[in-house]
């Protein structure tokens, strides 16, 4: 693994600045851009305390950094905005990107010391709940441009927050369709995967990923099945995630699950790396959240991989579910709601999940591919290095 260095490079480099590089969406938008940035002939940098996707980066091209810039500490993030500026000047630094409002204080910091162009993506529904929380937020919106992963990530921006960015461009997350797609997964690693899970041949597999947390809605499902499980008795549900430190809420679904006499049809399966193969051993894949995503990965991915979708009408995922055409969006939290949406799956039989599923693809590859989405992002930061250049 690669940490700093002080030799200046001849090609004009781009940092990126996330927290960690483990598994989310602002980690994953930091390594495909970095490749794209590497294609593109910059020098892909990305600054943060690491994590298991730091292979991933330096594989696509891209150079870690190591900071600690997962802190909100004032005096922390002054000494990584100081940290910043001397990097931005040793490593000709043309442009910086922030992906999280803490560093992107000390990014925020560090370019305006230097004269460096600065922009922020909003990945995620940032609560306002007050003035403080709003001000801290603020940072994401104060750079040269900001970057909404979905129009209603703009529309929040632009509804709760009284300052205006200069610049605000709605650029959605993007899917691979080579990655993500079905002819491109072997059988051998679909069978894995439904052995791990405890999964017979015959039966119906209803998958939920993401990882275990409250706000993601896991216990919405378990109820959700012991509803509907009398009904259907061949259904396996799998919870795909990894938990968070420091939280019992895992615990309290595997409570739940014991309680409603579930242990048998549920599986928690934990962090799952082949999520390709892991959309194609389920038959439908559930992301009821009960807040709002910015963007909504899962269900785009889901989606691309020909899985009907049932997901929460909140945030972005709204944009990408196509109610009965690509799967159904169900008022968060509405277990009932999400029962008769299952109920209504299941009875399509394997050919209506089917042809939803194969609807659920084209919808997802005529407007969110990755190549869309690196090609706007350069794009972007080409022209805020030319304004930059003629200012």
């Amino acid at each position: 693994m690669s940490e700093n260095k002080t030799s200046t490079v001849k090609e004009p480099a781009i940092l990126q600045i996330v927290p960690t590089l483990n598994a989310g969406g602002a980690e994953r938008s930091t390594v495909e851009i970095a490749a794209a940035l590497a294609r593109e002939g910059f020098t892909p940098l990305a600054a943060s305390e690491g994590g298991r996707m730091v292979a991933e980066l330096e594989a696509a091209g891209g150079e870690w950094i190591r900071m600690p810039v997962n802190t909100k500490s004032p005096l922390s993030l002054y000494a990584n905005a100081r940290r910043l500026a001397q990097i931005i000047q040793e490593r000709n630094i043309r442009l910086v990107h922030a992906r999280s409002r803490a560093p992107a204080w000390s990014a925020l910091w560090a370019t305006r010391r230097t004269g460096t162009p600065f922009l922020t993506t909003w990945h995620g529904a940032y609560s306002g709940e007050n003035a403080l929380k709003r001000y801290y937020n603020s940072v994401m919106l104060r750079g040269d441009a900001v970057i909404a992963n979905s129009q209603w990530t703009a529309d929040h921006i632009q509804s709760v927050y009284s300052v205006r960015p200069k610049k605000l461009v709605v650029i959605p997350r993007g899917i691979d369709p080579a990655a993500y797609d079905p002819a491109n997964v072997s059988p051998d690693r679909i069978a894995r995967l439904r052995a791990q899970w405890n999964a017979r041949r015959d039966e119906i597999v209803i998958l939920f990923p993401g990882r275990l947390s409250r706000r993601k809605g896991q216990l919405v499902l378990i109820e959700s099945l012991a509803q509907i499980s009398g009904e259907f008795k061949n259904l396996r549900a799998v919870i795909a995630g990894e938990a968070a430190r420091h939280d019992d809420y895992a615990a309290e679904i595997e409570r739940t699950i014991e309680r409603r006499a579930l242990t048998k049809a549920v599986t928690i399966a934990g962090h799952v790396q082949d999520m390709p193969a892991a959309y194609l051993a389920s038959d439908i894949v559930v992301f009821t959240t009960i807040e709002p995503e910015g963007f909504g990965r899962v269900a785009a991915e889901a989606a691309a991989m020909e899985r009907p979708v049932i997901a929460s009408d909140l945030g972005g995922t709204r944009e990408i579910v196509v109610p009965g055409v690509s799967g159904f969006l169900v008022p968060p939290g509405d277990v009932g709601e999400l029962v008769d949406a299952l109920r209504r799956l299941l009875v399509a039989g394997v050919g209506g999940r089917a042809a939803m599923g194969a609807r659920g693809r084209a919808y997802v590859l005529a407007n969110f591919t990755l190549a869309r989405m690196t090609g706007d992002t350069v794009a972007l930061y080409r022209e805020l290095l030319a304004q930059h250049s003629l200012g």
